[in-house]
């Protein structure tokens, strides 16, 4: 490469252009935020593992956006910024290595808790989307969402997949991936993080050059990727070309996007949502982030000692009120649905985000997308689930987990197990109808707008919560069998069909997590003796990139009852908008002296339905209930038995239901006439 002098630069008069790294015809331009910076240069390489490069000298203008222009298009190199500012500032964080553009579209890292990110300089990809489209539904609750880490669905050998990359896999596996979603009928999916995290932390019990100790973390990974560092790059660890070796550089290629938008094209030709998990609270901690190096103290909520404020529990709250920190999270958000065809987004934390951000995300993210899905978890610094209503967001719903399933499972237990907790009848029949806000324990304006779950990829799986509320001593146990703690005995499986049954008659949208329908456990496996909880039961699997999290497809043929149970479940649903949309006043629930037994009839007029429903749903352990049935036969769809859309059998006048089970029958309105 030439001496940086042979180039012509220009560093005024570019305000015209945006922040990042704008290409043209015979130039390049740099743009950067960074108010606090003495000096920037921008470096350019022709490769990422040079260790010198062209270094160009931009220059500030009044607003703290540093500029420069030079003639030449350099594609096809890597660029980073050298940033100098105050030193000893608890304002600003000084470090002598490169910084890459927090507006990276491909980013190069090496495999290490620093990453050393340098940015690629190349076009967009070129990518054949033929007649894709997004495929979001006008109503949210016409969906039934999948929640999943990408890997856990191809990583184990019984996802039957080819090895070419997660990505690939995921399209191409055999049993795991697209073909499982296909399998059980479910019609979205929402995928943890793939937004260029911090996979690597520091070395354990090792202090780091800057004064860090990883303490809490032996594996020394963030396997789910709660920990954003680029927030317009795609995930380079699940492309083709990748490896998580430490020290080995990934990310050289332009695979990582080419394989996801491969992926998200193949998941809406079966008619499959594609939803997004993105962090926009709170930037990775370890790496060299480029918010933190450029304008900690515009990005960042920070207290007057300049020390991180932890709103977030993660030490490092973003600012979404600061002017650039909006703009990322919106042109984010945007630049996933252009370029990527994204439908939708789950915010972590959202409780962080201020409302002005909240109402610009929704209303560019609509002029791409009328029907974009924009959910929130309401919580981090405020819990405010009714306000995102307010502003026309769904939200998940942890009234609804706690009051069904409870918050711990030996010590707060929900109504499976024949507690009512805290709860009276009519706030658990409100759950049903959608948390309504104007009735007990609501929340939301409609019913819309409650995401409704009892597993999440936080905590306990709904299996192993199941397994620990019924046999507290297994929380604490070490399992040598695996195996024989996935076999669930009957009163597990009843209770975990009950689960389900409950799940999909409530009014909302649906969420399940993966493995769920099998009733999964998550083991702490360990292969590399580590883990002084090896062998116990997880409920934060965070850090386990390992079969502590991935999918062992094998499991569901020995809990195929209840996999055929959830797959009858789904297929219920989707065929009956009853079940999911009707008005609260089309809901009637009969009055039973035991507030474990909830029985209720839903008009299917209002949601367009061809039945009317009688639902019972008997959360006692022990006692069984005769219900007296509506004049007329009536068609048994789901028992505690079997679940599906054709008929059981029919029956008129009264039902018995058994305890820790549930019922759903329908009729034909026009019979009534």
């Amino acid at each position: 490469m030439q001496n940086s002098s042979n180039y012509e630069c220009r560093v005024t008069g570019l305000e015209e252009y945006p922040l990042g790294c704008t290409i043209t015809e015979t130039a390049t331009i740099f743009r950067l935020f960074s108010q606090k910076a003495h000096s920037v240069e921008v470096v350019i390489f022709e490769d990422y593992e040079d260790e010198s490069g062209l270094g160009f000298q931009m220059e500030k203008g009044q607003t703290g956006i540093w500029s420069c222009m030079i003639q030449d298009h350099f594609k096809e190199h890597w660029y980073a910024f050298r940033i100098k500012g105050p030193e000893n500032s608890h304002f600003f964080l000084s470090t002598d290595e490169l910084i890459a553009d927090p507006r990276s579209r491909h980013v190069t890292t090496r495999n290490h808790y620093l990453q050393y990110p340098k940015t690629k300089l190349c076009s967009s990809v070129d990518f054949n989307w033929e007649d894709d489209a997004f495929v979001a539904p006008e109503d949210p609750r016409d969906l039934v969402i999948y929640e999943t880490h990408i890997k856990d669905m191809v990583a184990h050998p019984s996802a039957k997949t080819k090895g070419h990359g997660v990505y690939n896999d995921f399209r191409e596996a055999e049993v795991g991936g697209i073909k499982h979603l296909k399998k059980l009928g479910v019609n979205a999916v929402e995928f943890l993080p793939l937004q260029k995290f911090a996979y690597f932390e520091p070395p354990f019990k090792e202090t780091v050059p800057d004064g860090i100790k990883n303490v809490w973390n032996p594996y020394s990974r963030n396997y789910w990727g709660y920990m954003t560092s680029f927030h317009f790059a795609p995930e380079t660890l699940y492309a083709s070309d990748a490896t998580t070796e430490p020290d080995r550089v990934i990310g050289k290629s332009l695979n990582a996007e080419r394989e996801l938008k491969e992926l998200i094209k193949a998941l809406h030709h079966e008619n499959i949502t594609v939803l997004m998990d993105v962090v926009y609270n709170h930037a990775s901690h370890y790496d060299l982030n480029p918010l933190k190096y450029t304008a900690k103290e515009h990005y960042f909520s920070l207290d007057n000692s300049g020390n991180f404020k932890n709103d977030s529990w993660t030490g490092n709250d973003i600012d979404t009120s600061a002017k650039y920190a909006r703009e990322i999270i919106v042109e984010s958000v945007k630049y996933w649905m252009k370029e990527f065809h994204i439908d939708g987004f789950r915010f972590d934390l959202a409780g962080i985000i201020d409302w002005e951000t909240v109402d610009y995300i929704k209303e560019e993210a609509q002029k791409v997308n009328p029907n974009v899905l924009l959910i929130a978890e309401p919580w981090g610094k405020e819990y405010k689930p009714d306000g995102f209503s307010d502003h026309g967001w769904p939200s998940w719903n942890d009234k609804y987990r706690n009051t069904i399933k409870g918050y711990n499972p030996k010590e707060d237990k929900g109504l499976i197990f024949g507690s009512t907790g805290n709860n009276t009848r009519f706030g658990i029949e409100n759950m049903i109808r959608g948390t309504i806000r104007s009735e007990e324990n609501g929340l939301f304006q409609h019913s819309g707008h409650s995401v409704n779950y009892v597993e999440s990829h936080d905590g306990y799986t709904l299996g192993d919560y199941i397994r620990i509320a019924l046999d507290p001593e297994k929380a604490d146990q070490v399992f040598h069998d695996v195996s024989h703690l996935v076999d669930l005995n009957q009163n597990e499986k009843s209770i975990s069909k009950l689960a389900a049954l409950i799940l999909f008659v409530s009014q909302g949208i649906t969420m399940m997590h993966a493995g769920q329908e099998w009733a999964r456990s998550k083991i702490i496996r360990d292969p590399e003796n580590i883990d002084p909880q090896k062998g116990k039961i997880d409920r934060d699997t965070y850090n386990k990139d390992d079969k502590t999290n991935w999918l062992n497809f094998n499991e569901i043929e020995t809990n195929k009852d209840l996999f055929n149970y959830y797959k009858g479940l789904i297929n219920l649903r989707l065929n009956s908008p009853a079940l999911r949309k009707a008005n609260a006043e089309d809901i009637n629930f009969k009055v039973y002296n035991d507030p474990l037994h909830i029985t209720f009839s839903i008009d299917g007029k209002s949601s367009g339905d061809m039945y009317n429903y009688f639902v019972s749903l008997n959360a006692s352990l022990e006692q069984e209930y005769e219900i007296i049935l509506p004049e007329g036969y009536w068609e048994v769809v789901s028992d505690d038995q079997y679940s599906g859309n054709k008929t059981l059998k029919s029956v008129k006048s009264k039902y018995i239901v058994p305890a820790s089970s549930g019922i759903i029958l329908r009729k034909l309105r026009v019979s009534n006439a």
